[in-house]
């Protein structure tokens, strides 16, 4: 095939890679050598000679005699055409196929049809090119050269060969209904294929500058020990930071409540005269992480604060600046060497890029650090570590005290005595609705609906949601006098109640488990012990119940990913979107860690194709 054309194909197909033609697989074979025999409820090629045909209730009926069995067979056609009558004349010879039936002692073949050639094994694919364009594609590029090419090793090779050509080699694979060793070799593939393309998206650049402030000093003089995780996740960065010949790319992946602030800062240290700039989503994060800043960086080391409306310490002088999207719009921003967004997925690819180029220079690029509160499943990170560095922080500063529990209409009463209780004891409530205003097709009170209920009953009762405009504002009043906040999700990452020990989520089996968990995070943050009530017309939902067993985020995060599609990180869409076919983030740990070894040890040059 002439490489032009076979771009071409390429293209239309939207692939980019051998393997990921190799991966488009037969959907069917078709076995049309002659049986050795004859077996009932399995589907027989045979040579047949007519003998006799016939019409009765309403079924076309053909006696075929078949020589290599010294037996007769009749063939019942429930749809027959005239095609059919002019086909099967007495006298005349086929090669037919059909599955082999009983009545009575007499075999049939159900609406057999003929076949033209036959003593071949035929695979059979879909795609939008023609079957005759994707064969031509498969047999000049699917070879046993170019797949040892791609890194791949005898039994891979073996196996994707005789899924495509079934009459050759020693390996006959005749049904898509795989065995457990092709689907094994398949995950493999499909894993090793996905993190190749990763490795290849992505893009080092030079730094502007190494940075090497020692953060021993810092992490000494904090009153509390760091984990082992923050421990290493400062070191890691430590490492990046020291380089010039390329900026970091880093993410930063902690539970919560794992302390990722204090990673936060001490990258901030690190960092030191080199100056750094934090992007968090809100302004009340950012001036939450302010207070932490002034609270326990070195003093010598100058914070300023920029949000809308709101400035603290001169921006211009500072070595650590933290803001919202606010610094977007600084038209003397001064050049940081170290650029750290928080929640890193509240903001837009343009505005984070936005953010980087406003301190570049040239090809020269600041260290950039990403932080997420969402935890994703190990081999997500895994996967995701060919595009950009992961660091996870999965240990927790001190051991959380939450009791996660399912509980239904009938538990309202119980629910009501325990947040009397916990109100009586200085404690905070958060209650989560599903919706701000009622909605027929949703079998769950909205905000709107309930407001009147809360306050009635309780005094100190404040309300907000994603579309409310003071939303900032409400929550910081909550934060320091408030007794009960009715909310939507908008409260799911971000500020820090102390005194919040209980969260009510209505209608539970609506979120997802990494949602939910975001959201039980929003309690216990001082050790307190605290509650997470799940309030469900489904009180017996097994996947609620799961929920509760487990305080892992990781964990929680695989579990979210067993019930919903897995993410396409090559386009950034973590959450939902693109699944694999074979591959099982979920369970198929195993599988990408192989993946990533051979990936390291293999440095083949990889065809591209588009």
């Amino acid at each position: 095939m002439q490489e032009a054309e076979a771009k071409r194909l390429f293209r239309k197909l939207k692939i980019r890679t051998l393997l990921d033609l190799a991966l488009i697989l037969p959907v069917k074979y078709e076995d049309t050598r002659l049986s050795e025999t004859i077996e009932v409820g399995k589907t027989g090629t045979f040579e047949a000679q007519v003998l006799a045909t016939e019409n009765r209730s309403g079924q076309f009926r053909v006696r075929f005699y078949l020589p290599k069995f010294s037996r007769e067979v009749t063939g019942v056609f429930f749809r027959a055409t005239p095609y059919h009558y002019r086909l099967f004349q007495p006298g005349s010879s086929h090669i037919i196929q059909g599955k082999v039936g009983q009545y009575r002692q007499w075999l049939q073949l159900s609406q057999p049809k003929t076949i033209r050639e036959h003593g071949r094994i035929v695979p059979r694919y879909k795609s939008v090119l023609k079957e005759s364009e994707l064969k031509a594609l498969i047999e000049s590029y699917v070879t046993e050269r170019n797949l040892y090419a791609e890194g791949l090793e005898s039994r891979e090779v073996e196996t994707l060969l005789a899924l495509h050509f079934p009459e050759r080699g020693s390996r006959k694979i005749l049904s898509t209904d795989y065995d457990e060793e092709t689907l094994e070799v398949l995950k493999f593939a499909e894993a090793y294929n996905h993190l190749r393309k990763l490795r290849k998206k992505r893009h080092d650049f030079p730094a502007l500058r190494a940075l090497t402030g020692d953060p021993s000093g810092f992490i000494g003089s904090l009153p509390f020990t760091l984990t082992g995780d923050q421990r290493r996740a400062i070191e890691s960065i430590r490492e990046d930071l020291a380089r010039r010949d390329r900026a970091a790319r880093r993410m930063i992946i902690g539970d919560v409540g794992s302390g990722k602030t204090m990673v936060i800062l001490a990258s901030a240290v690190i960092a030191g005269e080199g100056k750094s700039l934090l992007m968090a989503p809100t302004s009340i994060l950012a001036r939450q992480l302010y207070e932490e800043a002034c609270k326990y960086l070195p003093k010598e080391m100058r914070v300023a604060l920029v949000v809308q409306g709101d400035r603290a310490g001169d921006y211009r002088e500072a070595d650590f600046i933290i803001g919202t999207h606010a610094l977007l719009y600084l038209e003397d921003l001064p050049q940081a060497s170290l650029v750290m967004v928080d929640e890193q997925h509240r903001f837009g690819t343009r505005q984070r890029a936005l953010l980087e180029a406003l301190v570049s220079e040239g090809e020269r690029r600041p260290h950039y650090l990403q932080f997420s509160a969402t935890p994703i499943p190990r081999t997500q990170a895994m996967m995701e570590s060919e595009l950009i560095d992961v660091t996870l922080i999965q240990e927790i500063p001190f051991e959380k005290r939450i009791h996660s529990r399912v509980i239904g209409r009938q538990d309202f009463g119980a629910l009501l005595k325990h947040i009397e209780k916990e109100l009586d004891e200085g404690h905070q409530i958060l209650v989560v609705y599903p919706l701000v205003e009622e909605n027929e097709e949703i079998p769950y009170q909205s905000i709107d609906e309930a407001r009147g209920f809360w306050e009635k009953r309780y005094e100190g009762v404040y309300v907000t949601h994603g579309k409310d405009k003071d939303k900032e504002r409400v929550l910081q009043e909550f934060r320091e006098r408030g007794r009960i906040l009715l909310a939507t999700t908008v409260i799911e990452v971000g500020i820090s109640l102390s005194k919040l020990t209980t969260i009510v989520i209505v209608g539970a089996e609506r979120l997802g488990l990494a949602t939910l968990h975001q959201l039980r995070g929003r309690v216990g943050r001082n050790g307190l012990e605290s509650w997470c009530f799940l309030y469900s017309n489904q009180p017996d939902n097994e996947r609620l119940g799961k929920f509760c067993e487990t305080a892992s985020g990781f964990e929680i995060a695989r579990l979210d990913l067993a019930y919903r599609d897995s993410g396409d990180i090559i386009d950034g869409t973590i959450q939902s979107g693109q699944k694999f076919r074979w591959l099982d983030l979920a369970e198929d740990e195993e599988v990408v860690r192989r993946a990533k070894e051979r990936l390291v040890s293999v440095r083949s040059e990889e065809r591209n194709f588009s």
